[in-house]
């Protein structure tokens, strides 16, 4: 049994933080500790949130008060999560305290929360135009912990590879947050750039240079603002600015043209505060996103989707998300679980990877995904996933197959 140290605060500096900053802290050290424990983040809800407030404060198992709680599973997730604080430490076990019932597939919104709708770009109207739509795969990891490796995606115009950097892996899900907020700052001056031509001003084209607030991006990305996520923060921009997509087009069977990006430029951290957060960075936008929202060959293809998005807590289920954004759109679509495992890149086996989307397909009947249902159904080739906007019409199954190429 193997353990990690925690680096907690003093309870006398806990004390000295607001309401707000107590809450954000726990849920940073929660998280911490669902890492250690390879285990998916699950936030604190508010009841577990004022137990282990008062916990911490004076360190007494009695502020708990694990009688009144009626769950097993909550009540024993909160006892090992209190007992790893007390000991300042993690013990990696075989058990976990997390519940055995399907987890939650969006967590809860961070207080203060604003939210915000935002744009991404379809690929197939970004330089490689009809040849690569990265919603019709993750171009990211899908792994709770950070890996490297290299994934590869042949389909049937294209073979995509995705590779991370050597010291700091593959960007996550979450870090793909980060790339959507830059897409989206870019289309929004772009939308302003139009108003203003026509009211016959002569506005400056949007610059490839993006300056946000660290406060801003991550209120952007519906995350608490806790001193672990500017932490962060600056991770993710190094694994995004590591991570390569390079795309072979293909014509026939044979090879025409390849080309390689990053998700993001050069990147550097403009300001610190005092206490050496992340205050403001700078990131260049790459010349494929910079081209594909701002020059684009025709009309540029933006997609709207939910900002409840930023709120999905499990890798999988953004896949999911993502790709029933672009392929059922307002409809439906279908795709083979062989297939979305393919896409998915995940290094589960397949059944494993079946199992992962059956507990996610249970949990989505209690805890929906964003605009979309999700069902496991038996077709002619195998089990398939069906995918439907819950306020759009329904296609008729020769369509809906279409739509997945």
């Amino acid at each position: 049994m193997s353990r990690h140290k925690l680096d907690l605060l003093t309870r006398e500096a806990f004390a000295a933080l607001s309401l707000h900053e107590k809450n954000a802290y726990l849920q940073s050290v929660v998280k911490e500790i669902q890492a250690a424990r390879a285990e998916e983040p699950l936030p604190l809800e508010k009841d577990a949130l004022s137990r282990l407030r008062r916990f911490y404060s004076r360190r007494s198992f009695a502020d708990l008060k694990l009688e009144s709680i009626k769950i097993e599973a909550m009540k024993s997730a909160l006892s090992g999560l209190a007992e790893a604080i007390h000991l300042g430490e993690v013990k990696k076990a075989i058990t976990h305290e997390v519940p055995s019932q399907p987890r939650p597939i969006t967590r809860a919104a961070p207080i203060d929360d604003d939210q915000l709708m935002f744009f991404v770009p379809a690929v197939h109207d970004a330089p490689v135009k009809d040849d690569l739509n990265l919603m019709d795969i993750a171009p990211f990891s899908l792994s709770k912990t950070v890996r490297g490796g290299v994934l590869r995606y042949e389909l049937k115009d294209s073979i995509v590879t995705i590779e991370g950097g050597a010291e700091v892996g593959l960007a996550t899900a979450y870090d793909y947050d980060i790339f959507i907020n830059m897409v989206s700052h870019l289309a929004a001056e772009m939308r302003d750039f139009h108003i203003s031509q026509k009211k016959g001003l002569r506005p400056a084209i949007p610059a490839r240079v993006y300056r946000p607030a660290a406060a801003d991006l991550l209120k952007f990305c519906r995350r608490d603002l806790g001193g672990k996520q500017y932490l962060e923060l600056e991770k993710a921009l190094d694994r995004l600015q590591a991570t390569r997509i390079k795309i072979t087009n293909l014509s026939d069977g044979k090879r025409r043209e390849t080309e390689a990006f990053p998700l993001i430029g050069r990147f550097k951290v403009v300001s610190r505060t005092l206490q050496d957060k992340v205050d403001q960075v700078e990131i260049e936008i790459p010349q494929w996103v910079y081209d594909g929202v701002v020059t684009p060959n025709g009309k540029p293809s933006i997609l709207t989707l939910n900002p409840d998005y930023f709120l999905i807590a499990r890798p999988l289920a953004k896949f999911i998300y993502r790709l029933a954004r672009k392929a059922a759109g307002d409809g439906e679509a279908y795709y083979r679980v062989e297939d979305l495992h393919y896409r998915s890149g995940s290094r589960l086996p397949p059944h494993k990877f079946t199992l992962a989307l059956e507990q996610l397909v249970t949990a989505s009947r209690q805890d929906p995904l964003p605009d979309y249902d999700i069902e496991l159904r038996k077709g002619d080739r195998g089990v398939v996933l069906h995918m439907r906007h819950r306020k759009g019409p329904a296609l008729p199954s020769s369509l809906a197959a279409a739509a997945n190429g």
